[in-house]
């Protein structure tokens, strides 16, 4: 008797700790996913439909707001996030700091979706006016490049004004209080900024710059769940067709979900570019130039191959 109560007790310990086992896994395989205020990935999020797809694998999706890219790749970097999309240069920061990164797919170019403001009275009509002037930008963001190519193409360096490093927040309050002379940003806070306070546009990335979005991940998740970021990229992919054909439905979905007005959420859709896909040799070249750049006025400490983190799924992968 004692032996058939001693064999159930160490079945139901054994069924205990499998269970507990199991558990314990499926609560370790969580996709912890790094967005911003405006993009694909917001939508993403409110759609739900990732969640779904890989809730069938044991996989649980974790949302994490940041306020820029060099924030949400510092976040990579210190492994609280899996994968997260940021501007152009944000990952040519992160890389040269020694983040384990891969580029993993690339949004089509948006140049219009972010600028060099000044106030609406300023007498500043150029950007060589510029020169001596306090500028606000978010330091190794997306815009940090646009400013390194406008100031270049009026014949001025980034040593012939005064950077103000500032998160986007930071940098509305300065600009509207008069603290800087310009500022540097993006959508939906370029957009807000155009509305609401009239803000002029001395220069947008037209003819200078891409602006493409590129989604990340680090390397060891790639490494280990690369079904999980092809089925990510195809969903992004799905929001990003969505959103081209219907701007008008996207704008009702996000304004609330951002907090901005439908007038300045559609001026952010419609200059957002859509369409994920993998990484182009053209867009690779692209961003090694913004990468050599960077290296050439000394902001970064070496020099990269960006090349050498671009992620290319395993033939298995790419055939499902």
């Amino acid at each position: 008797m004692r032996a058939i109560t001693l064999r159930r007790s160490l079945v139901a310990l054994f069924a205990a700790a499998v269970s507990f086992g199991a558990i314990t896994q499926a609560q370790a395989e969580t996709l912890r996913i790094g967005y911003q205020k405006y993009g694909t990935l917001v939508l993403l999020k409110a759609k739900g439909t990732l969640e779904k797809r890989l809730a069938a694998q044991g996989i649980e999706v974790q949302w994490t707001e940041f306020p820029g890219g060099p924030q949400l790749l510092e976040g990579l970097n210190v492994g609280s996030v899996d994968f997260g999309v940021t501007g152009e240069t944000p990952p040519v920061f992160a890389q040269a700091a020694g983040a384990d990164l891969r580029y993993v797919a690339f949004e089509p170019p948006a140049p219009l979706g972010e600028a060099i403001l000044v106030p609406r009275d300023s007498p500043i009509r150029s950007v060589a006016e510029l020169k001596g002037k306090k500028v606000a930008l978010n330091k190794g963001s997306n815009v940090h490049y646009l400013l390194v190519r406008a100031l270049e193409e009026a014949g001025l360096g980034i040593r012939d004004i005064t950077p103000v490093y500032l998160p986007p927040a930071d940098g509305r309050a300065a600009f509207e209080s008069g603290r800087v002379d310009a500022w540097v940003i993006w959508d939906p806070f370029q957009s807000a900024a155009e509305k609401q306070l009239a803000a002029r546009t001395l220069r947008n990335g037209e003819g200078i710059v891409d602006n493409h979005q590129f989604y990340l991940a680090t390397g060891a998740y790639v490494g280990k769940h690369p079904q999980v970021i092809e089925a990510l990229i195809e969903e992004v992919r799905g929001v990003g067709e969505d959103s081209r054909a219907d701007p008008q439905k996207v704008t009702a979905q996000v304004a609330p979900l951002i907090g901005l007005s439908p007038e300045i959420t559609h001026q952010a859709v419609v200059r957002q570019g859509y369409g994920a896909q993998p990484l182009t040799p053209a867009v690779v070249a692209a961003q090694q130039k913004i990468a050599d750049t960077f290296a050439e006025l000394k902001l970064i400490p070496r020099r990269l191959s960006i090349k050498d983190v671009v992620w290319t799924p395993p033939a298995k992968v790419a055939r499902q």
